[in-house]
């Protein structure tokens, strides 16, 4: 999965969080809870969602790596399968 996949992966969990937010918008290094006024079960349901959509665990102990979208695509990246 590239990248840009991801981003756009992450993109549609926080859409399907906060629809009335403008996600696509959302600058790299911007924190994501507050760029989207997410509340802690918002930023769960988030989770959620990317869990749902790419087959991912994230532990809760992980949280904190997903604070801005490039975070969040680091970190996803290392923990999906490669690419051939």
């Amino acid at each position: 999965m590239t990248r840009q996949t991801l981003r756009e992966a992450i993109v549609a969990a926080l859409k399907s969080v906060a629809p009335e937010a403008d996600a696509s918008s959302i600058d790299d290094d911007e924190r994501l809870r507050d760029a989207l006024d997410l509340d802690s079960m918002d930023f769960l349901n988030f989770v959620i969602a990317l869990h749902r959509d790419l087959h991912v665990d994230i532990p809760e102990i992980d949280y904190p790596k997903m604070q801005t979208l490039a975070s969040a695509v680091d970190y996803l990246e290392g923990k999906l399968p490669s690419s051939p």
